[in-house]
């Protein structure tokens, strides 16, 4: 090889090297350049309109910027990218003299910017999301002099400044603007103009700034909201800060109309933490976990497999069950059932190629899941189903055991004690609503948290009910049970049994909401708000429905029936709880995992494909027959079983 043709081989190769990223000495001018080119983007209209000059200042700024354009791409570090910028910026400045239209310039200067920025690349998104209400105060103390309070142009400072400060709400001009553009101007101000730059202020600050101002002209907030949740298709448009800062309104609006897109663009610069990056709840952090679980498996670290294994679980799948468990249940009870065999291979300690074996199954199952949970296939339907079966579900638990105390409450004639249950589950509705509070805003609740919340409060809900259940049954076998309830039931509902009414209330409906606020956040995540609150709204409606029916005739069985059904109902929940809580503290890694594949899934009864929350069910369901068989021999033995007719006439008499 000659000296010649290697060297014409190494300037080939450094011709088509990729473009380097901008230097720290780099950014300043190539920001400079980058807001050059949106300012004649947003302002040449005002120039030309028709092919004719209408303002001769603006268009000999114009001019001006154009010819700094070419000038600034020229000075730039040289790569492989910069002779086509300095062409593009060429053309340009002729567009420009030729008094192109408008929509021309600006499509021709977009395109140019952000050649620019991928060239060059410099930091074009705030690195934590931006606080509004920290940028109407900057605006207040900053801006409002010049700008007006409501962002019109007209503050008492603004008389007499050539040109005028921009109006925030020109809502045609704001269109073109990105909150990038914004930024760039806070934090350098604008040559030409009193519009001085704000460097000295912190970058969060300028961009909490920026989306104050660039939300200034867009106030159709709600209807953006809706836009937003309900069509995923937007949301892929627009996957993260980044995209959002760079966006300009009239960018969005070519793609899904300029209505629409004033609308999204209101909401999402009020409130950008909608496009945040949440890892939570998501299945590629499941994947994630669980090659870390293998990873540590292979290497001998049985805790640390299992732990990473349970977080694969609570942390990356269970937040996305509610979902999945409307569009896909067949799919859902495979993946529980998958990382329970999982969960318990490694505490068998199986060979690796086992677990391996076991984790690319699931691995499988997800890019199953990852398909039915894409926001294409999200329909109003399923949100519509997927809201009333959750609400439904867990509502009705709570609701059979707070209306079967009120009901009993109602038979003894003791209302005085009402008021006791009743605060008890309206307490624990104001507690799941902090609990959002907090788990949304404050910190962050754990899976394994969950679970053990879940878990301890069923298995302790389970226990009082089968205690109330047995004792229910006991009463339903006197023949003068109205003795009972003349003599004993005043010491039986003391003021300590009245606040343990309120605590069994309050658990109960706590645990229930605690759960649905859990499956409704991962549910809102795919839109259709509408059908979400509808299927909401109907579940409601339809539990209301079933909480009169069981209080009207509930009220006119006689008592001794009325205790024996209540306590077939209470001791059926019982067995319903004590099968979720153990379940929930295997989920929560407190307890081991025996599967069992062939056992069905089914979660209003609290069956789980799992031999550790069957036994419990089992044993709880021996407990009751154990109490009911004692209650119905002890009767028998005190002589107080009667004719079935004589109950009878006795229920009458009492009830008269």
């Amino acid at each position: 090889m000659t000296l010649r043709t290697f060297l014409a081989q190494l300037i080939a190769f450094l011709s088509i090297a990729v473009a380097v990223p901008a230097s720290a000495g780099t950014h300043e001018a190539v920001q400079t350049t980058w807001r050059l080119l949106d300012y004649i983007a947003v302002d040449y209209t005002e120039a030309v309109s028709g092919g004719e000059v209408t303002n001769e200042l603006e268009y000999a700024e114009m001019q001006e910027f154009s010819a700094s354009v070419v000038e600034r791409t020229s000075a730039l570090p040289a790569n492989s990218a910069q002779a086509q910028l300095i062409a593009d910026a060429r053309a340009l400045v002729r567009l420009i003299s030729a008094k192109a239209e408008p929509a021309v310039v600006a499509r021709h200067a977009r395109g140019l910017a952000s050649e620019l920025i991928t060239a060059y690349p410099v930091p074009l998104a705030p690195e934590a999301v931006p606080d509004l209400a920290r940028g109407a105060a900057l605006y207040a103390r900053n801006c409002a002099s010049c700008h007006g309070e409501s962002g019109g142009g007209a503050g008492p400072a603004a008389e007499g400044l050539d040109p005028p400060p921009i109006a925030f709400d020109d809502v045609a001009r704001a269109r073109e603007r990105s909150a990038f553009a914004l930024y760039q101007v806070i934090g350098q101000g604008l040559e030409g103009t009193a519009m001085p730059g704000f460097s000295d202020l912190p970058a969060e600050d300028r961009w909490s700034l920026a989306y104050y101002s660039g939300s200034i002209a867009f106030p159709e907030v709600e209807r953006g909201r809706r836009i937003w949740n309900d069509e995923p298709a937007i949301r892929a448009r627009i996957p993260d800060l980044a995209a959002l800062s760079g966006l300009t309104p009239a960018a969005l609006g070519e793609a899904i109309g300029t209505e629409r897109a004033d609308a999204v663009m209101a909401y999402l610069r009020t409130h950008p933490e909608a496009v945040a990056i949440d890892t939570t709840g998501s299945l590629a952090l499941a994947r994630e976990r669980l090659q870390q679980s293998l990873a540590a498996y292979e290497a001998g670290n049985k805790t640390e497999a299992r732990e990473l294994a349970l977080s694969a679980y609570l942390d990356g799948f269970e937040p996305l069950e509610a979902v999945l468990s409307t569009r896909d249940a067949d799919l859902l009870a495979s993946v529980e059932i998958g990382m329970a065999e999982l969960r318990a291979a490694i505490s068998r300690g199986d060979p690796v190629a086992a677990v391996a074996e076991k984790v690319n199954a699931l691995d499988v199952l997800f890019y199953r899941a990852e398909a039915v949970l894409a926001p294409d296939n999200a329909s109003a339907m399923s949100a519509f189903l997927g809201a009333f079966a959750i609400l439904l579900r867990e509502g009705l638990e709570a609701l059979l055991i707070v209306i079967a105390m009120i009901a009993f409450l109602r038979k003894a004639e003791r209302t005085e004690v009402m008021p006791f249950v009743h605060s008890g589950w309206l307490l624990a509705l104001a507690a799941g609503a902090l609990t959002w509070v907090v788990a949304t805003y404050l910190i962050g609740v754990s899976g394994a948290g969950r679970e053990l919340v879940e878990g301890f409060g069923s298995i302790f809900a389970a226990l009082v009910l089968l205690s109330i259940g047995i004792w229910m049954h006991g009463k339903s076998q006197a023949g003068e049970w109205q003795r009972y309830i003349q003599k004993t039931m005043r010491h039986a509902l003391s003021r300590r049994s009245a606040w343990f009414l309120f605590g069994l209330a309050f658990l109960v409906v706590y645990r229930e909401v605690f759960e649905t606020i859990l499956f409704f956040a991962a549910l809102w995540t795919q839109g259709h708000t509408d059908a979400i609150l509808a299927g909401a709204a109907s579940a409601i409606v339809l539990l209301a429905l079933i909480a009169w029916a069981m209080l009207r005739y509930s009220h006119r069985l006689p008592i001794g029936a009325f205790f024996a059904y209540s306590s077939v109902l209470i001791g059926f929940l019982a067995v319903v709880l004590a099968g979720k809580g153990i379940s929930g503290l295997q989920e929560a890694g407190l307890l081991g995992i025996t599967p069992l594949p062939n056992l069905p899934r089914i979660p209003i009864l609290g069956i789980t494909p799992a031999l550790e929350p069957v036994a419990a069910q089992i044993f709880m369901l021996a407990l009751i027959a154990l109490g009911y068989w004692r209650n119905k021999m002890k009767g028998m033995q005190s002589g107080l079983r009667k004719p079935v007719d004589c109950a009878r006439g006795a229920e009458k008499q009492y009830d008269r």
